[in-house]
């Protein structure tokens, strides 16, 4: 099969190219460096010729409902619309748990991708995954200081390469819309895994855990961003996936 993947030179994207070519697919990669902007379109129909599935694991790092919201708009519909020209028959969307239950301004744009893509012209599957193993070590490198600042939350984290595996095998079948939201196999605090990454990766740091002063913090304090049903788990736990970090820091 052709699977394209739009934001496949991100970190998760990465692994999602890596999985679908081991599993003896033909993958094309869709990133501004490859010569595909999803911002405006250029490039996108010569990319998507052939192509019997996309994977959109496309992303933009800020808290900005507008900014989120703008970017998730754009990107989606110029996707969808050349799919569509180009008799693409499947479009799996990456998404995350909790964002109808959490009211943070980058949540807005994922619920609004979310709308796009089931209303759109392309069959879709719709994957929503918890954080995954590195939002602990984001957290703690986030800002340079000697004090790591985090906001209280439950999560159920799960390993990133475990659910580009899912993404993949979803990618491999028909589109069945939102199907059960993907977890790791145990649920932590996120200040708890910060302060494991600090002791055992690194930086050391004094990790801070504070509630958010918002409806949205108390949502994330009280369990808002844990999977409401069951659904598929990972089955690598946060102390195994930081171990082997550890040691592959240890070893470049």
């Amino acid at each position: 099969m052709r699977i394209a993947v739009a934001g496949g030179t991100g970190w998760v994207g990465k692994l999602v190219v890596e999985r679908a070519r081991a599993a003896g697919h033909r993958v094309v990669v869709i990133s501004r460096s490859h010569g595909v902007d999803l911002t405006n379109g250029v490039g996108l129909d010569d990319a998507l010729r052939n192509v019997a599935t996309v994977v959109d694991v496309s992303n933009i790092q800020t808290i900005s409902k507008r900014a989120s919201t703008r970017f998730f708009e754009t990107t989606t519909r110029n996707l969808l619309k050349a799919e569509q020209r180009c008799g693409v028959n499947h479009h799996v969307l990456l998404s995350i748990v909790g964002i109808d239950r959490v009211n943070w301004g980058y949540y807005h744009g994922k619920r609004r991708q979310e709308g796009l893509v089931l209303a759109g012209p392309v069959p879709a599957t719709i994957l929503r995954a918890t954080q995954f193993f590195e939002f602990a070590v984001q957290s703690l490198t986030l800002f340079p200081g000697p004090v790591a600042v985090v906001p209280r939350m439950r999560t159920q984290p799960v390993a990133a390469a475990e659910v580009a595996t899912e993404l993949v095998r979803l990618a491999e079948g028909p589109a069945l819309g939102r199907v059960p939201e993907m977890a790791g196999p145990e649920v932590l605090m996120m200040s708890s895994a910060v302060r494991r990454v600090a002791r055992v990766r690194g930086p050391r740091k004094f990790v801070v855990s504070v509630p958010w002063p918002s409806a949205a913090g108390r949502s994330m304090a009280n369990g808002g961003l844990l999977p409401a049903g069951p659904g598929p788990r990972g089955t690598l736990r946060f102390g195994q996936w930081l171990t082997e970090a550890a040691k592959t820091d240890a070893a470049q």
